[in-house]
């Protein structure tokens, strides 16, 4: 399948018959697609679809097991630099005894070096990212004492220090208060605003009404092991159909009005 974007902008990402997977083992294949610069686009589909593979994929840090992708007009390794990300759980042992302002100033190694001074730039870079995620208060408080919705918006700061031209969020909001919940969505509308693209994993399609341009549904296998595939792409109010997200939840009840996907058995979306 096919899916085309009709934006005079440039690519941001394109696959062509891409498949992604790890030891050879497609998870996700079948995908076809070109998201312009300035989308956002929510990547939306049930446990099983592949959605966390794909961001890897596009990262280089899952395998292109079939087809091809392009990130920022190069290949995933070399686009890593223009790439941020917030993984759906950070892996950071929140024991360790660093600062906010040391997790964020971490974002800047890749393109300085972890032991390259990061200078008066370096810290303004840290401070305006603190700035945008609204924890600049909290720059020296130890990262393993803010609330879970803290270190949340800590961990997107980090992604955002070196200006990334694409970001990418897996489940950022999973049980995220209201407060931090509308501090990220407005985050993400802003970033979108700038020209920034965004890819933005998420099971919340008031999420998808309200901070993102374009939806990319993923359908999972027909059988167990079975790859996931696209099941619709492109501008929300065309791909984010009744059809399109029943076909992407099978055994779902879907109420698209109210925004909301209640499956009959538990998913990951």
């Amino acid at each position: 399948m096919t899916f085309a974007a009709s934006d005079p902008r440039g690519i941001a990402l394109s696959m062509s018959d891409a498949a992604f997977g790890y030891a050879g083992e497609t998870r996700v294949r079948s995908l076809t697609l070109e998201v312009p610069e300035g989308a956002a686009v929510a990547l939306i589909g049930p446990n099983g679809s592949g959605k966390s593979t794909l961001l890897r994929g596009v990262l280089g840090l899952a395998e292109l097991t079939a087809g091809s992708i392009r990130v920022l007009g190069t290949s995933p390794d070399r686009a890593r630099r223009g790439v941020g990300s917030l993984p759906q759980a950070d892996t950071r042992d929140a024991s360790l005894p660093v600062t906010l302002r040391q997790v964020v100033t971490m974002g800047l190694y890749r393109s300085r070096g972890a032991l390259r001074p990061i200078g008066r730039a370096g810290r303004a870079a840290v401070d305006g990212s603190l700035d945008r995620v609204g924890l600049r208060e909290f720059a020296g408080r130890r990262f393993g004492e803010l609330s879970g919705g803290q270190q949340q918006r800590g961990i997107l700061a980090r992604a955002l220090v070196a200006n990334p031209r694409l970001l990418l969020l897996d489940e950022p909001f999973n049980g995220l208060d209201r407060e931090n919940r509308e501090a990220l969505l407005h985050l993400v509308r802003e970033l979108r605003d700038e020209g920034r693209t965004v890819l933005v994993s998420t099971h919340d399609l008031e999420i998808a009404q309200q901070a993102c341009t374009h939806v990319l549904l993923l359908a999972s296998g027909h059988r167990p092991g079975e790859p996931g595939h696209p099941a619709a792409f492109g501008p929300l109010d065309e791909a984010l159909t009744l059809d399109a997200v029943q076909h992407a939840f099978q055994d779902t009840t879907v109420e698209l009005d109210q925004h909301t996907v209640t499956t009959t058995r538990e998913t990951e979306v």
